[in-house]
């Protein structure tokens, strides 16, 4: 009699403390023992000379959303979810993205019609909010966050998305509430704003001068400007997609003084630079993203910050726009580089591109590999132990890779809707060949056996990490302001 529905036998399990030789024992879609000689399985899976590595947890990307100037992502839940499966991840995380005058609640249901149906992986939502009126921060974004929908980005850039000041802080002040993580898209509205208009005035339209318009100042003061309302406020926040050294330096510092502060990067600032955006014709607009690539400078500093631990998480950004009228030309054949959809596609190549590059390199080892591709984004995001790790009583999310299987890319070799890639030609070494969802292969040999609507939605709990300090400004504590209550819990 089997003891296991499924059993992984002779492979090297890594989490993001230990690295092992272990087989897995898999039943009821949940690890359920780890050793040596577990004796048999229904199903065996032979991972001799493999590794065996929680399945990556994908914490910022962009599926079926509509961007803030009216372009849809080229990815639908279905494509955007085996794109993921494919690349080692098994669990994602995208936005729904609220629109102004929009409910939240609307907002949500919309997105599930979207998932429920199309996804093969499981998935969860973060909220977007765009309109922090009184009914959403007193009554909708409260009622939403005890149902499961833990993480909430604000944007202080972009015409139809950015917060002020005063409204950040009146979000950070509910997030503190009710114990919710905020992601900030930190650059400078007014900086960007300024010189995008003396760029165009001066007739610099093409899709390089995109680079030019997001300054690293701007990012750097943005950074600083969010990393003070989250020290006012007492709340947690996550500096998401950080591209410069500038804005790292921000992290850092306030790292160094205990304050919690998170922070990730993206693959496009470790493999492009501005150059990119200089390429012939128009299609340097398929490189533009926000915050743009920097230059060599900047990407050595940002591995530096995923082997130092100023970034806790390693995310795509995913947000694939076709390089056509549908997407990135949607403005005409040759549109000013404002006019241009802001979004790299990457959610595929994520975890082989920092594995490569990270680990086969020797920049990151193979259990920081796992904390900034999983199990720090599963405990962010309130999914640990669920997710994010090999452990007993997980669940069996599992790609087994194979570390000398070699590759170049090619976007005809990806499972997106997009139509190309930033990173063709790139050669990678170490590749996901045997993905488990739940206990079950999902992908094998290069083949989907995954059905739409696989995929189930996690609701998520508030996470450690997105808990208060207590360690409250002078001016926001009642025993050093005179007595004035000006903050909740």
């Amino acid at each position: 009699m089997s003891n296991f529905d499924l059993l992984i036998r002779n492979g090297t399990v890594a989490t993001a403390a230990d690295t092992f030789a272990a087989d897995v024992g898999i039943k009821d879609g949940r690890v359920v023992a780890l050793g040596e000689d577990l004796g048999g399985g229904e199903q065996e899976i032979d991972a001799s000379g493999k590794l065996v590595l929680p399945g990556g947890v994908e914490g910022h990307c962009h599926i079926e959303q509509i961007s803030s100037s009216g372009v849809m992502t080229a990815d639908d839940f279905y494509s955007g979810t085996v794109s993921a499966v494919f690349g080692g991840t098994t669990t994602v995380i995208p936005f729904a993205a609220q629109q102004k005058g929009d409910s939240l609640r609307q907002t949500v249901e919309a997105y599930h019609a979207c998932a429920g149906p199309k996804a093969v992986i499981d998935y969860g939502f973060h909220l977007i909010i765009s309109d922090p009126s009184d009914q959403v921060i007193g009554q909708e974004l409260p009622a939403l966050i005890k149902d499961g929908y833990t993480s909430f980005k604000v944007y202080m850039t972009y015409d139809d998305l950015r917060l002020d000041d005063y409204q950040m802080l009146e979000v950070l002040s509910a997030a503190r509430r009710e114990g919710a993580m905020v992601m900030v898209h930190t650059e400078n509205h007014d900086m960007i704003r300024w010189l995008s208009d003396k760029l165009l005035d001066a007739g610099h339209w093409q899709p390089q001068y995109h680079a030019i318009s997001h300054s690293r100042a701007g990012e750097g003061e943005a950074a600083h400007r969010a990393i003070a309302m989250s020290r006012l406020m007492d709340q947690p926040i996550l500096v998401v997609h950080v591209s410069s050294e500038e804005a790292m330096d921000e992290i850092r510092l306030a790292q160094d003084k205990g304050l919690k502060i998170f922070a990730e990067t993206c693959p496009q600032y470790l493999f492009l630079t501005a150059q990119d955006l200089e390429r012939d014709g128009m299609d340097g607009a398929m490189f533009c993203c926000s915050p743009p690539p920097r230059d060599a400078k900047d990407q050595e500093a940002m591995w530096r910050g995923l082997a130092n631990g100023t970034f806790s998480i390693f995310s795509s950004d995913h947000a694939p726009y076709r390089f056509d009228d549908s997407g990135k030309l949607k403005a005409g054949p040759q549109p000013t580089f404002k006019q241009i959809a802001n979004g790299v596609p990457g959610i595929e190549l994520r975890l082989p591109l920092l594995f490569s590059e990270g680990v086969g390199k020797g920049r990151i080892d193979l259990n920081r590999f796992v904390a900034l591709t999983a199990t720090n984004v599963a405990k962010l995001y309130g999914l640990h132990p669920q997710k994010g790790t090999i452990a007993v009583g997980s669940d069996a999310d599992i790609a087994i890779w194979d570390p000398d299987l070699e590759q170049t890319i090619e976007h005809a070799m990806l499972h997106d809707d997009v139509g190309y890639t930033p990173y063709t030609g790139i050669k990678l070494k170490g590749w996901p060949t045997t993905v488990l969802s739940r206990g079950k292969v999902v992908v094998s040999d290069d083949t989907l056996h995954a059905k739409r609507g696989d995929g189930q939605f996690l609701a998520r709990s508030c996470s450690e990490a997105a808990k208060p300090l207590n360690r409250l400004e002078p001016e926001m504590d009642p025993a050093r302001n005179f007595g004035a209550e000006l903050i909740g819990r």
